[in-house]
């Protein structure tokens, strides 16, 4: 299994849908591996700059994220185990917010004006 926790601390950005927390190689590389269903980051540079944020903060570690009421609340009780923010700074482009609510996703955006 690999780790949750990334090795690299340089570069680290986090996803603008599900708020995992990876270094820029490894959303390039592999994709986000809660929303690369529905946002093909795997090898789309541009997809991984426009859909992640180098800029956040408040992060938490899940392990169970089913049985966790933390997670229930930041909404990613349905997500992989990793390291998540709590918060990150910016929007996802309006045509993949249209593309997730096509598909049935509810974006809650993480940047805090869902709150406002």
């Amino acid at each position: 299994m690999a780790s949750l926790v990334p090795k690299d601390k340089r570069q680290l950005r986090a996803c603008l849908i599900c708020g995992i927390v990876q270094n820029h190689h490894t959303f390039r590389d592999m994709g986000c591996p809660n929303c690369e269903v529905h946002v093909k980051m795997a090898r789309h540079n541009d997809m991984v700059t426009d859909c992640t944020s180098g800029t956040f903060d408040g992060v938490m570690a899940v392990f169970q994220p089913k049985k966790s009421w933390v997670c229930k609340f930041a909404h990613v009780s349905s997500y992989r185990p990793g390291i998540y923010a709590s918060h990150v700074s910016g929007r996802i482009p309006e045509d993949v917010e249209d593309a997730l609510a096509r598909a049935g996703i509810a974006y809650h955006p993480r940047d805090g004006s869902a709150d406002d």
